[in-house]
Order: C-alpha cells, then structure tokens, then sequence
C-alpha cells in the first residue's frame, strides 16, 4: 500500500455472498454510521487470470485478546461495541452466523505507534525490539472493534418468504439449534454466540464480570425464542451498564483463580493508580 500500512488480502469468489454483504456494508450511507463494526473494505481487485476469483482488502487486525485486556472497563467498551454493531447488522437485514472469538477483531493501530510485525505480534516491525515497552494500553488509546468473516453470513429482506436457514457451519457448536434439517433463525444464533463470547472470554476468567451473567443468561438460552433480539440485548446491555459506577470502571480484572494473598497484593499496587485516574475523571467532570 502507498501508506505502508499493514492490510489483510482475502481471496473470495467473485461477486459471490460474503462479497454482496461486505459490499453493501460498506457502501453509502451505511459506512458513515458510527453504530457500523463491518470490517472496511480498502479495495478489491479481481484475478489476471481467473474472473472467478476477485481479492477483498482490509485493514490488518488483531485478535481483541492480544494484548490481553487490563481493566473492567476495557471489556465493557468491547461489549458497547460489538453488541451495537450487532443490533446495526440485523437492522440491515444481515445474520453473521459465526460471530465467535476469532471473528471479532480489532483495529490496534492507536496502541502500537511504532507499529508491529504481522506474524511476530509482540515484536516491532523490524521483528527483533519487543513491542511491549512502546504499547499504549487500549483504554487510553482507544480502539475500534470488527466483525470479519462473512463466510456463512446470510442477508434476509423484510420481505423474505422465510427468515429460517440450514447448516452445522460456524466456529461455536455449543449453538444447540444448528441443524441441518430443521430450520432455525439465524439472527437468534448470533445473539447465543455473543452470549457465549462474553461467557467464556471474560465471565468464566474474572471475578469482577458479574454484572455480565443477566446478560449472558437471556443470550444463551436453550429455545431460540426466549432469546432476546439484538436491539433488545443493547438495551438490556444499556441498563447493565449504567449501574457500574466510574472506580468499577477503571479496576484491574481479577481472575477467578487468584489467591487470596495474591489478590490483596494486586489491589494493593492497582489503588494509587486507579485513584489517579478516578481524581482524573472527576476533575474533568467540573
């Protein structure tokens, strides 16, 4: 690129579903909604050779849990996000159908301003200085989150004859209505796998995720229909998240197999700078 920025080439059949979705995503005016956390598309380009085969460019991501995340209010800005881009795609109509860890990504380009090596993550560009001393945390520099991978995803207009899909495909089989003979909702099966996420990336690791479990309850539901739709789930979200207050906010994430010596440590060398920032928080209020 011109820029020298990193970006991530994804060969694709041309004009095939992933490419309309992605497409329409990103066209006008949709790709100027700030509630839109499609993946960008930089570029395409079809094959010299093969007109069945076209080329989607995007912005190289990371993994959202590399660097790990710090404090309760980074995975609180991470649930903001992707469950307000989720509402956003079933707004317009768009099922992702396999919204699972490693389809939710993140442009960390804001915490790495010396940059890093696309395969050696910890490293810098020049693959020898480790990247670990230059690397801002996430809720100082901000970051924004993506779904990638439209491979499965299904567009089902208002107007369909049906809204029910077939097919055993997508990374979290713990979804108890995949099926490939009874047909299922699949905007109900990205609301589980959301749910899931937020149940196995932070509730099942942290002590201090309970406000979660509500959430992750109604998401993961058995039936299908007693799931809550997306715009339903932001606004339970919305709820959850008013009752957290500022100092929850900014404390270290305790992991739900700390000691408790070590635990008390932890507190102890987290309290002055979570003071700081609390003091920080509250100034800028006046």
């Amino acid at each position: 690129m011109s820029d020298n920025k990193l970006v991530y080439i994804k060969r694709v059949g041309t004009n095939d579903g992933e490419s309309r979705i992605m497409a329409m995503l990103n066209a006008s005016p949709l790709d100027g909604d700030p509630r839109n956390h499609t993946v960008p598309i930089l570029d395409t380009f079809q094959d010299d050779e093969d007109s069945s085969i076209s080329y989607i460019v995007m912005p190289f991501l990371r993994l959202t849990h590399n660097p790990p995340f710090t404090n309760v209010g980074e995975i609180v800005d991470f649930a903001d996000q992707f469950l307000e881009g989720l509402a956003f795609m079933h707004e317009h109509c768009v099922a992702h159908r396999d919204c699972s860890e490693k389809n939710l990504m993140m442009d960390a380009t804001a915490m790495y301003p010396l940059g890093f090596h696309p395969v050696k993550h910890t490293f810098l560009p020049d693959c020898n200085t480790p990247a670990r001393s230059s690397i801002i945390p996430r809720s100082v520099a901000g970051v924004r989150y993506y779904f990638v991978d439209f491979g499965i995803s299904s567009f089902i207009p208002p107007d369909a004859p049906s809204k029910l899909v077939l097919g055993l495909d997508g990374r979290d089989q713990d979804v108890p209505e995949l099926s490939d003979e009874d047909p299922y909702d699949p905007f109900k099966v990205d609301i589980f796998t959301i749910g899931n996420v937020f149940r196995r990336l932070f509730y099942d690791d942290f002590s201090n995720m309970e406000f979660l479990a509500p959430l992750i309850e109604s998401m993961t539901r058995e039936d299908p229909a007693q799931r809550p739709t997306a715009a339903e789930a932001l606004r339970q979200w919305t709820a959850i998240r008013k009752r957290i207050s500022i100092f929850s906010l900014l404390w270290r994430l305790k992991r739900r197999n700390e000691g408790r010596i070590a635990s008390v440590v932890a507190d102890a060398k987290d309290l002055p700078h979570v003071s700081r920032q609390w003091l920080n928080w509250l100034i800028g209020r006046r």
